[in-house]
């Protein structure tokens, strides 16, 4: 929560490494392990939300939005699809940022307006998140209004429904699940070709 030591450590690590080195080797370690505090209760819900909201602000500065993309990133998206509980995707949003990654940030979202924003914005990998069943079963309109327009894209899904049915993802037309934020990251390293 110290913004100010934050600061000062990512000013003598930058004497050695470059803004998206930070990123991977020291902003993305730390949110993953925040993220595992969460998940096994070392941390507060509160705690997490400020890590990423500072983690938000660092990003920002050292790899800008408008800045130069990540050499061969894929387009990507994230939003939460049809729910009012958009932390699970503002956390993940802020992993995948401190991973030195760009990704548009759609909010909150229905299945014809994320379809709509895909196609506008060539996105390839679009993230979406859930917290209750309804929700989740809704990707599957979304995955299939994608065919039949024809946009052939990499779809992650995560959120409570995905982690208490293992198998749901599958069920939906998800090329792929994230347990929790640092698994978002893995997934989308792996699609980016980096190396893990």
């Amino acid at each position: 929560m110290d913004r100010k030591s934050l600061w000062e450590k990512l000013y003598i690590a930058g004497e050695s490494l470059s803004p998206l080195e930070l990123a991977e080797k020291i902003m993305a370690p730390a949110m993953e392990e925040i993220g595992n505090g969460w998940e096994t209760g070392r941390f507060a819900l509160a705690q997490v939300y400020m890590a990423g909201r500072i983690a938000e602000e660092v990003m920002d500065k050292l790899l800008p939005p408008g800045g130069p993309p990540r050499k061969d990133q894929p387009r990507m998206a994230i939003a939460t699809l049809e729910d009012y509980h958009l932390l699970g995707r503002r956390m993940v949003w802020s992993v995948i940022r401190s991973g030195g990654y760009l990704l548009e940030d759609y909010q909150r979202v229905s299945v014809d307006e994320v379809v709509e924003f895909v196609e506008r914005d060539r996105i390839e990998v679009l993230l979406l998140s859930t917290l209750m069943l309804p929700a989740a079963l809704r990707v599957s309109a979304v995955r299939e209004k994608l065919n039949r327009r024809g946009l052939n894209i990499k779809l992650v899904v995560g959120g409570a429904p995905f982690r208490y049915d293992r198998d749901l993802w599958r069920s939906v037309g998800a090329d792929a699940t994230g347990y929790d934020a640092s698994a978002a990251l893995a997934i989308v390293k792996q699609w980016a070709g980096d190396p893990a």
